[in-house]
This record gives structure tokens, C-alpha cells and sequence, in this order.
């Protein structure tokens, strides 16, 4: 996950937060009293009329000293029992809520009605130089492989000594396979030459963020209580991947349980910018695939770490449809929002790759039955694609005035790629409100991890760090939450409202509107650089120390701007050829950054 309008975030934390329960320390397991499987030996003792009134300040509302005095006299046998009943449970880490986020509205578009996809069989010649080849989409590294104009065990050495090379510079890898990839390789190669062509990604090598099991290989969420955790199973994507014949090369950085780009070692840096991070939490995928290391990565969204990256990296990301990509083996922060998804060079890339991994495992309660409809050569001049004026007038905050230049040629893009810009309004909803089931889910996923205190072995205990919010988020209420979970089903209808005046929505890659939204609501997204911004100063997913800023640059640097479509529900085929179409208009795709 990335964090986004992060003053803001931090700021709305005390508004989001409301506490039901102020229990004492040795009830919690906290500040030094007992383990969280103790319950408190006398609760009741400790609640008065006092706890009440300090509890309000944390919950924003306000009581008479007549409700203070009931409340306090009734809490043990109201909500104290529940409370230790609850605390008492620990669940399996296997054990996903009851309630499922479903994004379909019902009477709403449910996607294509069948499955079909058609790729482009490129026809570029194999270049001379190892470094071309490294940089080449998917689409070329596959009809080479092919062809066998190329050897996958030639391509996987050639990824391996970049990724040997680059890898500690980036401070992009956590764990390389290269025994694995060699093995993977061969038989590619193999089966290949005796005409048993798996399809477009046998035979090309890729990596896959730290927070998808690989059996046998560690998987170690980028944190550090679990830098030596190995699971046994593969995870359903790496699987999938495994059966389509790709080959894996790494394990890739992210930042400590999917937050912004510092992990247990080191902050993943941006290839165009070595000052800045790569911003998270794919970081270690964005950065691999920007600088040539892989020929496609595996990502993962909660809110934001697939589309941030993918801007400030200058790559290509899809972040499909929730419920399209079955999460099994993968990293739990949030059951409602995480999702698995493509980042590449080029937008038909991130297509083959889900291709390759999406439908149900019969695992992942949250993942549903769906189609996949993609045609690469169907046009697009009857695509409608909407857009907001005012955000290309009147930026979000200082980091978008540098964008509103790339912005604005996008829409002059879309018309010159034959498609239709259509202005429109997005609902007026408190999207920020809906961190709420963010914040919430997370503390509930790592509840152990917190109350252990092993959350404080993490690098990052900054305020707006996970220790800090997980600590936080004890003091939402279950109230806030379902409110919470109101607004993502007003919203989801609102958005899927929108989408049927038009086939896709272009924006600014971090508006909250959407950039929340959508990834509260379900809908699919896809990133892509659409132009270069010059910045004088270091971007970062972590705010400054308070009353500083982050370091001024010598001197202006030119860096990749990425721009963002969302889609209708489970219609990641219009997303992809919209991204296509604009893609080849910007021309901007292929330019790499230098030292790589």
C-alpha cells in the first residue's frame, strides 16, 4: 500500500478514530501488562464515569455525566464481557471474516459475457545488444522465445547478471532463485523446441513481490519478525505462473507489510532518481521492471502500491478488478481490498500476465467467476473516455502542479487516438472516510503482531509507520466501521453510475476521489507514463520530520509521470486497449533511465 495525500491521512487519523473501549493496560497486553490471551483479573475496578469521559475524547462524541455514570456501571457486564470473549479468540491466520466485499451492484454491467483474448504477435527483430533485449515488452521477449530466435536460458542469464548487478544499487531484491529459474528455463527451452508451446509467457522470466508464498524460497513480507519465514506452498499465482511457463528469477522488495518502500533492508530506490525511493509498496516490482531486471512483475494494491510505483517508476500497472485474481498464498493486510496485479513495460504485457492468472482457485472466498475479453487490434474510436475539468485546472496540492502539463496532453491524446473525451463530475463523497475499513482490517490482520510488541522489531516506528497506526486503528469502533462500509456501497454505485456514461475515466494517478475510491469500490485501474515532469526536490510516501521538508535537489531532474484509467467491473479488455491506443500517441514508453 502507499499512502497518498499523507498530511492529510494523518491529519483525519483523530476524525477516523472513536473509541468503544479504554481498558487497563494489563487487560490490553500493552505497556508492559499482561500477554493478549489474559484477561484482566478485575475490568470493572478500572472503568469510571473518569474513563468514559476520556474515551470520548477519543471517539468525538459527548456524553452527559448521567450516561458517563450508566455506561461505567454497566460495562463490565455490556461490553467488557464481549470484549474478553473477543480478546480471548485468536484466529488461524487461514480464518477470513464472514463478511465479503462483492463490488457488483446489482442491475449494474457485470463485464464481457465471454472469454476470449488475442495478443499481438510482435514482429521486431532480436536485437544485438543484451541491453535492448532486457528493456524489450513481453509481447517481443515472447515471439523471440517462441521462435527460438532466443533461448529462455539465455534471456534468464542475462536478467540474473543485471539483477546481480543492480539489484544491491536499487536495493530491489530480497531473494534471488536462480537455481530455480535455471531449472524453469531449460525445460521452457525444452518443450519448446519439441513444439509444446504453452503461450505467451513460457519461457519469460519475471519477479514477484515478497508478499506472494514460493515454496521452499522465503517469503518474508518485507518485514522483520518474518525475514526467515518459508512457507511450503506455492501461492495460486505463482502457480499459475509456474504452469504457463514463466520463469522465476526473484523475490522482490516491498515496503515492511505492504507499506510505502523501506523494508528490513533498505529503502527500494527509484532507477530515474537514486535520491528517492521507489514509493510502495510494490517498490521492489516497480523498480525491477524500470530497470530492465525482469521482464514483468508481480504486484499487489491495497491503496495505491501498484499505482504509485508504477508513476514514479515510469512502468505499467494493472491493478484488476477485485475478486478477479485469487489472493491464496499471498500476504493479508486488508480481506476487503488487497489485490494481485501486473506491472510491465507496456500495457498489453500487464494483459498476458493476467491472462495467465485470473479466475477463482476455489480458495479465495473473496474471488469470483469472471471473463476476460481482450482483443489487442479492435479499435477504439468509439471509446468514450471521461474526465473531470477541474482537476486539470485547480491541483489536488504541490506535487500535482508539476503533473497538470502531462495531464492535459493525455486528454489532447485521447482525441488524437481517435477516442472521445467526455467532461464529467465524480460524485462528492467523503472518499478519505473510507480508510476507515483500511485502518480497521490491517490492525485486525497483524492484531497479534501488535499486542506482542514484536510490530516494534519493524525499521519504520514513525507516526504515520504501521506500529503507530496499527496502535490507532484499536480505536475506531465497529459503528465507524460500518458506517464506513455504507459509504464504499454509495460510492460503488456512484462510480459504477459514472461508468455507464462513459467506457473509461482518466485521472491524475493519485486523486483521492479515485484512487480511494476505486480501490474501496473494486473497479479496475491501469497506470501507465505518459510524460516527464522535472522535480527539485525528493519525493517521498513518508512525511518529513515535522516543520522539515525533504531534501532539495542540486538541480532539476527529469523523471517519468504516469497517468490512470479506471475501468468498469471485471473490463480490464476496454481499460487495456484505451491504455493502448494512448500508449502509442505519447510515445513516451520506451525511453529508459540512464545508468541502467
Amino acid at each position: 500500500m502507499a499512502r497518498t495525500s499523507r498530511r492529510k491521512f494523518i491529519a483525519g487519523t483523530a476524525l477516523l478514530a472513536g473509541a468503544a473501549v479504554v481498558r487497563p493496560a494489563s487487560a490490553a497486553g500493552m505497556d508492559g501488562g499482561a500477554a493478549p490471551s489474559e484477561a484482566p483479573a478485575s475490568p470493572a475496578a478500572a472503568i469510571g464515569p473518569t474513563t468514559i469521559a476520556e474515551a470520548e475524547k477519543l471517539a468525538e462524541v459527548q456524553y452527559t455525566a448521567a450516561e458517563r455514570s450508566e455506561a461505567a456501571s454497566s460495562w463490565d457486564v455490556n461490553m467488557g464481557a464481549l470484549l474478553r470473549d473477543r480478546r480471548a479468540y485468536h484466529p488461524a491466520a487461514s480464518v477470513v471474516p464472514g463478511s465479503l466485499w462483492d463490488p457488483r451492484i446489482p442491475g449494474a454491467p457485470r463485464g464481457p459475457s465471454r472469454t476470449q483474448t488475442k495478443f499481438t504477435r510482435s514482429s521486431v527483430p532480436l536485437p544485438t545488444s543484451d541491453v535492448d533485449i532486457a528493456y524489450a515488452p513481453v509481447t517481443a521477449l515472447s515471439e523471440w522465445v517462441r521462435t527460438r530466435k532466443i533461448s529462455s536460458l539465455r534471456l534468464t542469464e542475462l536478467y540474473l547478471e543485471r539483477l546481480q548487478r543492480f539489484g544491491p544499487k536499487l536495493e530491489c531484491v530480497i531473494t534471488l532463485t536462480p537455481e530455480l529459474a535455471r531449472e524453469q528455463a531449460r525445460r521452457a527451452d525444452a518443450e519448446i523446441a519439441q513444439g509444446k508451446w504453452r503461450g505467451p509467457l513460457h519461457g519469460i522470466p519475471w519477479g514477484v513481490k515478497d508478499l506472494l508464498d514460493t515454496a521452499g524460497i522465503r517469503t518474508t513480507w518485507g518485514a522483520e519478525p518474518f525475514k526467515d519465514r518459508v512457507p511450503d506452498k506455492d501461492g495460486t499465482v505463482v502457480e499459475r505462473l509456474h504452469a504457463a511457463g514463466a520463469v522465476l528469477l526473484a523475490k522482490l522488495s516491498l515496503g515492511a507489510l505492504a507499506l510505502n518502500d523501506i523494508w528490513f533492508g533498505g529503502e527500494t530506490r527509484n532507477p530515474w532518481l537514486l535520491a528517492e525511493g521507489a514509493s510502495g509498496s510494490s517498490a521492489g516490482s516497480g523498480a525491477a521492471t524500470a530497470a530492465g531486471l525482469v521482464g514483468f512483475a508481480i504486484g499487489s494494491e491495497t491503496g495505491g502500491s501498484i499505482v504509485s510505483p508504477s508513476s514514479r517508476c515510469g512502468v505499467t500497472g494493472l491493478r484488476p478488478t477485485f475478486g478477479r485474481v485469487p489472493r491464496t498464498g499471498a500476504m493479508t493486510l486488508c480481506w476487503s481490498l488487497d489485490k494481485l496485479g501486473a506491472m510491465a513495460r507496456s500495457v498489453e504485457d500487464t494483459m498476458m500476465v493476467l491472462a495467465a492468472i485470473t479466475g477463482p482457485d476455489g480458495k479465495d472466498l473473496g474471488c469470483v467467476p469472471s471473463h476476460l475479453d481482450f482483443d489487442a487490434a479492435k479499435p477504439v474510436e468509439k471509446l468514450r473516455v471521461g474526465y473531470v475539468p477541474a482537476w486539470l485546472e485547480k491541483p489536488a496540492n504541490d506535487w500535482d502542479k508539476q503533473s497538470l502539463p502531462v495531464d492535459k496532453a493525455v486528454v489532447d491524446a485521447v482525441k488524437k487516438a481517435g477516442m472521445t473525451p467526455l467532461a464529467v463530475d465524480v460524485p462528492a463523497l467523503p472518499y478519505f472516510a473510507l480508510y476507515t475499513i483500511l485502518n480497521a482490517e490491517a490492525a485486525a490482520s497483524f492484531e497479534e503482531l501488535t499486542l506482542s510488541h514484536k510490530v516494534d522489531e519493524l525499521k519504520m516506528q514513525v507516526f504515520d509507520a504501521w506500529p503507530n497506526l496499527f496502535r490507532q486503528a484499536r480505536f475506531l469502533t465497529a459503528v465507524d466501521y460500518v458506517q464506513a462500509d455504507r459509504l464504499r456501497r454509495q460510492a460503488a454505485a456512484a462510480m459504477n453510475l459514472l461508468l455507464s456514461q462513459v467506457d473509461v475515466l482518466l485521472v491524475p494517478f493519485l486523486r483521492d476521489e479515485t484512487l480511494i475510491g476505486t480501490n474501496c469500490t473494486g473497479h479496475p485501474s491501469l497506470t501507465l507514463r505518459a510524460g516527464f515532469i522535472e522535480v527539485d526536490r525528493i519525493r517521498s510516501d513518508w512525511l518529513p520530520p515535522p516543520g522539515q521538508q525533504w531534501p532539495m535537489l542540486p538541480a532539476k531532474h527529469r523523471v517519468p509521470q504516469g497517468v490512470t484509467l479506471v475501468g468498469r467491473l471485471f473490463d480490464e479488455g476496454t481499460l487495456a486497449r484505451a491504455g493502448m491506443a494512448l500508449e502509442r500517441v505519447l510515445a513516451v514508453a520506451a525511453e529508459r533511465p540512464p545508468g541502467f
